[in-house]
């Protein structure tokens, strides 16, 4: 074992925990359980509907909030026949019993009169609930329950509720089920894993019980942290999957380490010395992996984005958590195990039995294999691995950035499949633009008149629904001496619900008028109480995440309302909706990709140079990720944007990538990959500061780090590729290029791009430290480089030194191993 001089704060931790491990495996579970309960007290703050406001349509809503003119959550009831023609006596008596259920909530602000679909088949009851769009997911709660208790009264029509709070409400339940349906495939894949690399029952249980327990006192210090950060739901998600991912990597890497000084020792050291030794080494790249993975994750929050300051949240908690984990409470438990194998083995030598001497493998013929073009074919490998993954990388360059809308949710959930069967009905409810007019009091009759002018432009748009407005809702003067207009019954129209002011919601019949009416009626306009701000509504028949509906929104900002509404001398106008959202929340990650970026690859770099002392290393780990980054947003982009594997991973393409899924995998990435980079380019630097030539410290230093850095990989993998097979296509999308990512960084990067570069690098590697140099120029023979003989891999027999080599190394000791 290499003597060490002053020792660093890893390694003074790891010799505290293994000289009194009660004391630390006490303290980490009592941590775990304060974590847990101050999060249970504390509860978790989620985010309200301001926190999601970005660009013009977040201003827009500020202004409608601010004048009580927003858009509220509204929930559409249907009703329609079992089978057959609708019945009238039946349909009427449904309508009544509906009407009275929801009007007995309190969670209902409004009721309106029903409105027949175009074929008369259909019939909906548009429903106004209280609160905010956040709020919906409560208070849509108790509305559901009458539903149900109204289709039971009613077995002859099917009755049924979507909207969006509906949506909302099944998309959670729905992604609590998923996420059980992940740790069901995760855990016993990841079982099998480390089964296969530790052959021992109680080694596989170790990461898991840290994995497990990191997640859990996570958990609890995020909602903590709520109440700084807000939550948007995705947070506990993240939590899950970095913390399984890291978790079990960072305790398969120490427990490694532990395991090859335990068989170079041959017994010499005792538990607690060899828990030391590890930490001297594998803690050390454990910190500074955990460490890169935190920074990285850092540049989430300059995104000034509530979703990613969730996910950046919870990732960073559960990364040093783990870290904590690794370094503390591991080795306390390396040393009871290790005890307890020293004990059985003593016993069986005292009554005469014999035991297995322990004894690290090494990496076999496959990876001498996968090895072999590297150190044969530096050149050649190098050149084609690149292209190879600048090939994958090409479809990227076609990437399409889409907001996730309502459209592309699971039908498994049945609110969604109610909202197939409203808009098969009521076409011309699927999108919804809110103009927002702001101005003085004054000026309203002007504002109005302005209105119902763009009104009859878009009217005259083929972008928008039948070329026609809705229904019209002055202010909360004119609705009170203004009479109801009901519609015939020949072709009612699904007609957006009239809004009325507070008093008269109850108690006023809407504005419901022919179809034949519709093309001369005014829009639907809101005007607040002090008739200082206006709102304008108006619907296309497009899907949400469509070119046409994106369009129809670009003709209303850049052509309608400037020609109209835009003339008035001091009014600030904006428009919403869930179009716009999505289209401005693009826009704003757009804006936002430079610089969070460019932190990101800074700090990668920085923490490159830190780690190694290398340069030359730093801006070889940054080409490296932004390869492999570039290549899985290639296979994503392949995959997702296209419909050819819609039925094949069950999904509904958007046409595009949801637009979170870039950024994340670039600040998720560069992190993770940081512990193939930092385990790897250790186990070389270690070799080299001991002396051994460059070319047969890659060698070896890849080698010997291969089976763990395989095993490492799959649990990602795994974890990450459960993620494909959930319901909610961004959770699908960020699995699948996570996965593909991880792959593509664990087998052709660190497998052949890394070594060929490291070996046609040779001393260079080092650039500017000259501590290796040194080293080597000492142990160099004479006549000799310092960058050794044409060597292999001495783990394959071929051409490696005698004595110098890692795998050589590793097995000149064995320890009485009980099995």
């Amino acid at each position: 074992m290499r003597s060490v001089g002053k020792r660093s704060a890893t390694v003074r931790v790891a010799r505290w925990s293994a000289l009194h491990p009660w004391r630390a495996i006490t303290g980490w579970l009592v941590f775990v359980a304060l974590c847990l309960g101050g999060g249970v007290a504390a509860g978790m703050n989620s985010a309200t509907s301001e926190d999601f406001r970005v660009g013009e349509a977040g201003r827009a809503e500020a202004l409608a909030t601010e004048g009580g003119v927003q858009l509220r959550p509204t929930e559409q009831i249907l009703i329609r026949a079992a089978s057959g023609p609708l019945d009238e006596a039946a349909a009427d008596a449904a309508v009544k019993d509906v009407t009275a259920r929801m009007k007995a909530l309190p969670e209902v602000a409004s009721v309106a009169e029903p409105v027949r679909s175009a074929d008369g088949r259909v019939l909906r009851v548009p429903v106004e609930l209280n609160g905010s769009e956040q709020d919906g997911k409560k208070n849509v709660v108790p509305l559901r329950a009458q539903t149900e208790e109204a289709a039971k009264a009613h077995p002859e029509l099917t009755i049924e509720e979507t909207g969006d709070a509906s949506v909302s409400k099944g998309v959670n339940d729905q992604r609590g089920k998923d996420l059980a349906f992940s740790e069901a495939i995760t855990l016993p894949v990841t079982l099998i894993t480390l089964a296969v690399v530790f052959g021992s029952v109680v080694m596989v249980g170790v990461p898991l019980l840290l994995a497990i327990t990191s997640i859990m006192a996570t958990m609890g210090l995020a909602m903590v942290a709520s109440h700084l950060l807000p939550d948007t739901g995705v947070g506990m998600s993240m939590i899950l999957l970095i913390g399984m991912a890291v978790g079990v990597d960072y305790t398969l890497f120490y427990l490694k380490r532990e395991r090859e000084e335990r068989a170079r020792a041959g017994g010499r050291l005792t538990s607690e010395a060899l828990v030391e030794a590890a930490a001297a080494t594998a803690g050390r790249a454990i910190v500074v992996s955990g460490l890169a993975v935190i920074v990285s994750t850092t540049a989430l929050f300059l995104a000034r984005d509530v979703i990613f300051d969730s996910l950046a949240t919870g990732t960073v908690l559960v990364v040093a958590v783990a870290v904590v984990s690794s370094v503390t409470v591991l080795p306390a438990l390396l040393v009871k195990l290790g005890r307890r194998t020293e004990r059985r083995a003593a016993r069986r030598l005292a009554r005469g039995g014999s035991v297995r001497a322990y004894g690290e493998k090494g990496p076999g013929r496959a990876w001498h294999a996968l090895l072999t073009p590297a150190r044969k074919h530096p050149a050649l490998t190098l050149g084609l691995s690149v292209l190879v993954m600048l090939g994958l990388a090409l479809p990227a360059l076609n990437m399409n950035l889409k907001n996730p809308a309502r459209d592309s949710f699971s039908r498994e959930i049945a609110a969604m499949k109610g909202y197939d069967r409203l808009l098969a009905a009521f076409p011309e409810l699927r999108v919804r633009h809110l103009v927002v007019v702001r101005a003085r009091a004054s000026q309203s009759g002007e504002v109005r008149q302005a209105l119902r002018e763009l009104a009859r432009e878009a009217q005259a748009d083929p972008l928008f629904a039948d070329r026609a407005g809705a229904s019209v809702a002055h202010s909360s003067e004119e609705q009170r001496s203004r009479p109801p207009v009901v519609r015939s019954s020949e072709d009612r129209r699904g007609t957006a619900p009239v809004a009325r002011s507070s008093e008269d919601r109850r108690t006023t019949p809407p504005l419901l008028r022919s179809s034949e009416d519709r093309r001369t009626t005014p829009p639907l306009l809101r005007s607040s109480e002090d008739r200082r701000t206006t709102t304008l509504e108006l619907n296309t028949r497009h899907a949400t995440y469509s070119q046409e509906a994106e369009a129809s929104l670009d003709h209303l900002r850049d052509r309608h309302l400037p020609a109209t509404v835009g003339k008035l001398p001091g009014v600030e106008t904006a428009v919403t909706g869930e179009v716009a959202r999505g289209v401005d929340y693009v826009e704003h990650q757009n804006e936002k990709l430079p610089l969070v970026l460019g932190f990101l690859l800074l700090m990668t770099f920085a923490m490159t140079v830190y780690a190694f002392r290398s340069v030359v290393l730093g801006i070889l780990g940054v080409g490296l990720n932004l390869l492999s980054a570039a290549s899985a947003l290639g296979l994503l982009v392949l995959v997702f944007q296209g419909r050819w594997a819609e039925d094949l991973l069950s999904f509904v393409s958007l046409d595009g990538i949801s637009s979170r899924v870039p950024l994340f995998l670039f600040v998720i990435l560069f992190g993770l990959s940081m512990d193939y980079q930092v385990f790897v380019v250790s186990r070389i630097r270690e070799a080299a500061l001991n002396g051994v030539p460059t070319r047969q410290a890659v060698l070896d230093g890849i080698a010997s780090s291969a089976k763990v850095v395989t095993s490492a990989a799959l649990v990602m993998v795994t974890v990450f590729a459960s993620f494909v097979m959930l319901h909610i296509l961004e959770m699908k999308q960020m699995g699948f290029v996570l996965a593909a990512a991880v792959l593509l960084d664990a087998f052709v990067i660190r497998v052949m791009i890394l070594p060929a570069a490291l070996l046609l690098l040779g001393r260079a590697t080092w650039w500017p430290s000259g501590a290796i140099r040194r080293a080597q120029g000492r142990s160099a023979p004479r006549g000799e480089g310092p960058d050794g003989p044409d060597g292999g891999l001495s783990a394959g027999g071929e051409g490696g030194r005698s004595e110098g080599s890692f795998e050589q190394r590793s097995k000149q000791g064995s320890l009485p191993h009980s099995g």
